[in-house]
Parts: C-alpha cells; sequence; structure tokens
C-alpha cells in the first residue's frame, strides 16, 4: 500500500512540474501582450513636453502619448511646460524624449540665436504639424483695432521664454513697439483670460491652434474683439523671418461674423537625435496610423497631414522619420 502511494505521488509531482513548466511558458509570452501589443521601443519612455494644461498642445500630446503606450509597450506620458524654449531646453538637457515647439523657437535653436546661446545640436524634427495662429485678444469698448494700438497699454505676452513670448515680442518690433513701449505681463492662457475678465490687461497674445479653450470661455463673459493683424504686415516681417505666414482665423471660430487676418507659425513634433532610428521610425508611423484620434482631441489636430508634414521643416530630419516618409 505505501509503494502503491509513494508511486502515485512521484507520478502527480512529476506531472505538476511539467504543467508549471508549460504554463510558464505561456504566462511569459501573454504578459508580453499585456503590455500593449505592440512591437515595442528601444527606450522604455517617451515623456513628450507640451505647454500649458488647457492649451492644444497638451490636449493632442496627451492623447499622443496614451496611443504609444498602447500601442508601442513604451511608458509614455505628458510634461505640462511653458512650452517651446522650455521645451528645446529640456531636450538638450536630455530630460524628455519629445516635445511640441513652434517653428520660430526651434529655427533660433537649431541656429542658437535669441534664446539660445549657442546651437541646440540633440534636437531633430519628426514632422510639420499645424499652424498655430496669433490670436491678439481685447475687449470690444478697448479701442484697440491693430497691433499699433498696444502702445501704452497693459499687454499679457505669454509665458516667459515661451513659443507665444517669443513670437508676440517679434510681431511687435515688426510694428515698431518694444517692450518698454508696453507694460509687460508674461501669463499663460488661462491666467492671461482671467486678466482680461478682471480688466487687469487690456489685451493678450494666446497663440495656438484652433479654437482656444481660453479664449471660447472668454467669450462667453465679456465681448470679445480678436485684433487683425494686417496681410501685408505679416509678408512684410516674413522677408526677415520665414516661419510667419499670413493666415485668417474662419468666421465663426469665436462668433465673428468675419474672418480674420492674422499672423501664423507652424508648429513642429522634434525629438532627441540620440534616439534610434527604429524607435523614431515606429513613433513617426504611430503618430500617422492614428491622426482620427488626434483630431477627436482637439479640432486643430485635422490639420495635421502626411503630405504636409515635410512641408517648412527648420531643423533636419531624424533618419528614422525619414526612412518612414520614404517608405510612404
Amino acid at each position: 500500500m505505501n509503494k502503491k502511494f509513494l508511486s502515485a505521488f512521484t507520478l502527480l509531482l512529476t506531472l505538476s512540474l511539467l504543467l508549471a513548466a508549460c504554463g510558464g511558458g505561456d504566462d511569459n509570452g501573454e504578459s508580453g501582450g499585456d503590455n500593449g501589443g505592440g512591437e515595442g521601443l528601444d527606450t522604455n519612455i517617451a515623456t513628450i513636453a507640451t505647454g500649458g494644461s488647457s492649451g492644444p498642445y497638451n490636449i493632442i500630446a496627451t492623447t499622443l502619448s496614451e496611443v504609444y503606450t498602447d500601442e508601442l509597450n513604451v511608458n509614455s506620458r505628458t510634461q505640462t511646460t511653458g512650452a517651446s524654449v522650455e521645451n528645446i531646453n529640456l531636450l538638450k538637457e536630455e530630460k524628455v524624449e519629445m516635445a511640441f515647439v513652434m517653428s520660430d523657437v526651434l529655427s533660433q535653436a537649431v541656429e542658437g540665436t535669441e534664446s539660445f546661446d549657442a546651437p541646440v545640436e540633440n534636437v531633430q524634427q519628426i514632422a510639420t504639424l499645424y499652424p498655430n495662429y496669433v490670436q491678439v485678444v481685447t475687449t470690444a469698448d478697448s479701442g484697440i483695432e491693430t497691433l499699433d494700438d498696444l502702445e501704452g497699454k497693459r499687454v499679457a505676452v505669454g509665458d516667459q521664454n515661451s513659443g507665444v513670448e517669443v513670437n508676440a515680442r517679434t510681431l511687435l518690433e515688426g510694428h515698431g513697439i518694444t517692450y518698454d513701449d508696453i507694460e509687460v505681463d508674461y501669463l499663460g492662457y488661462a491666467e492671461a483670460a482671467d486678466g482680461l475678465r478682471s480688466g487687469q490687461i487690456d489685451a493678450a497674445f494666446l497663440t495656438s491652434g484652433l479654437p482656444n479653450s481660453s479664449v471660447l470661455e472668454l467669450a462667453e463673459s465679456v465681448d470679445l474683439k480678436i485684433v487683425t493683424i494686417e496681410k501685408e504686415k505679416v509678408e512684410e516681417i516674413a522677408q526677415d523671418k520665414e516661419y510667419f505666414v499670413s493666415l485668417e482665423i474662419p468666421e465663426g471660430t469665436y462668433d465673428n461674423e468675419e474672418p480674420i487676418e492674422t499672423a501664423a507659425i507652424m508648429n513642429a513634433l522634434v525629438v532627441r537625435s540620440d534616439l534610434s532610428e527604429d524607435d523614431v521610425y515606429k513613433l513617426t508611423e504611430t503618430l500617422f496610423n492614428n491622426l482620427d484620434q488626434l483630431e477627436n482631441s482637439h479640432q486643430a489636430a485635422s490639420d495635421i497631414t502626411l503630405e504636409d508634414a515635410q512641408e517648412g521643416m527648420v531643423a533636419p530630419i531624424h533618419p528614422g522619420a525619414e526612412r518612414y516618409y520614404n517608405e510612404q
């Protein structure tokens, strides 16, 4: 009886060990799929530097990071920042892997001018994205019709060293106005809207994709006016600053009855140049495979297209992105 029990126990133990070994292999395979089911990246982290919490950068990048996490087995997240200049510096210091930036700031970074003491050498471009419209916002009773009327006024120019502030300064100078001629407030989108609502400032630069949520909210509580920036003036400034183009804020964007002439700057998606070619290829491919999700997150993303992604690039293209475009 004892021998029979011992034999049965030995058989059961052997079978258990065999099943455990087979089961262990299955568990390992399944755990890889649970991490997102994608091919994965060489890097484990893909942090995207964005901008203010209420701006299109942050909204679109948040959706993009979710897509990367789901499809590429990577820990992707966004980092809220003061936007373009800070984002370039975060890339330079290798604190983030990717960033949304305005092309004017990117041009300065590549050339080592204005906000940058020397060329930033470890930044490369993945794509040209969508236009950022310069929205100079005031109230209907302010008497401000053009940028020339801002002289002597209290003006919010964006967070200090943000892309908004860089193009605000450039456009003002193009109209013969320096910071000495106005009362400057460094305010982000939400703070600038609050300042206009309370009467603490006279006008504000809110440069972003359309529509800007802070401007939409502001329009519900004040008689809003978007200041015109004439096409001829933008074209004159663009002779020196090629990244400026003249575009119109479409009729009805903010209950405006007619289109409003203004300046615009293309946005760019950039990446650290030390990321591998394969990684950036997958990041680029996944971006364009999920444009519908980005557009659902914010209307501005509807202007991102594969056909225009290489137009107006101001930084060297990353080899991984270039390989993807060549294959298309």
